[in-house]
């Protein structure tokens, strides 16, 4: 049997975040071959995501980062069964892992995050192989990014919620970029403005008004008027540019932007709460 020294448990550890016994015994296994650990590792990983396929994994972290130049933003969100492996140092790492490969290779979507190339494996075999370290199943579930003159993050604390926009100019106060992704990630609009809302979306809102006011006994000629009246509350509450903006109720965001800089716009924004 090969000499298995604490500077090869360690190594090990470092290349798969396993714990320090679990590389040691995989070390013995494979008589010091760190090749074979690994793939002993990885197989245990996807026994484990075999094993625990039919479970829920909601909880977990959502994570969210810009580029160096702030043209380029991602946000993440890697699942796991319980909270206390939410809190894991060396889960969180992982994620922040996959985010930070995701900022610097870009990739169009979710399935091609999870084949890009991380450490000796993928983005999605890191997650297979963890499983195998901690006994639970995890899921990359979810990516999206944004390109923009500039973009800004929000990780609300706890890694549970984090919300990104794009904005049509760079070079401005990042106070106000803050005050737009913390406004997003705390009000949850559907879409920038009312035009961007879905037909389907306005469809439902205009039913439910007239269901509500047909209930409430209103008469027949007035359905349509009072569920445009509930339209226009629903723009208000729930598109981005049409809310008030929570740090000034006196104004809402359209005219908070047109306050800092009339040219600036909000491109594009994205949200992800793992609680909702």
């Amino acid at each position: 049997m090969a000499n298995i020294s604490s500077a090869d448990v360690a190594r090990l550890r470092k290349m798969t975040l396993a714990g320090m016994m679990d590389c040691k015994k995989a070390l013995e296994e494979s008589n010091g071959d760190f090749e074979k650990a690994v793939e002993i590792i990885r197989k245990k990983g996807q026994a484990v995501a075999s094993k625990r396929a039919d479970r829920d994994a909601t909880e977990g972290v959502v994570l969210a980062k810009t580029s160096a130049d702030s043209s380029m933003g991602a946000i993440i969100v890697l699942n796991s069964e319980t909270d206390f492996v939410a809190k894991n140092e060396d889960f969180v790492g992982l994620a922040g892992k996959i985010l930070d490969l995701a900022i610097s290779k870009k990739p169009a979507d979710l399935e091609a995050l999870k084949a890009l190339p991380l450490e000796n494996s993928t983005a999605g075999g890191k997650v297979t192989e963890y499983m195998g370290i901690i006994g639970e199943k995890l899921e990359l579930a979810y990516y999206e990014k944004i390109e923009a003159p500039y973009v800004q993050a929000y990780i609300h604390p706890g890694n549970k919620l984090s919300s990104l926009a794009g904005f049509s100019k760079a070079g401005l106060s990042n106070q106000v970029y803050k005050d737009v992704v913390m406004q997003i990630a705390a009000m949850n609009p559907v879409a920038i403005d009312k035009d961007d809302v879905p037909a389907k979306a306005i469809e439902q809102e205009l039913e439910i008004g007239r269901e509500q006011a047909r209930r409430e006994g209103k008469p027949e000629d007035m359905i349509d008027r009072i569920a445009q009246g509930k339209l226009a509350k629903f723009y208000k509450e729930s598109t981005l540019l049409n809310q008030e903006f929570v740090k000034d109720n006196k104004m809402n965001i359209r005219q908070y932007l047109e306050s800092v800089d009339k040219q600036l716009k909000i491109t594009a924004f994205k949200r992800y709460n793992l609680n909702q």
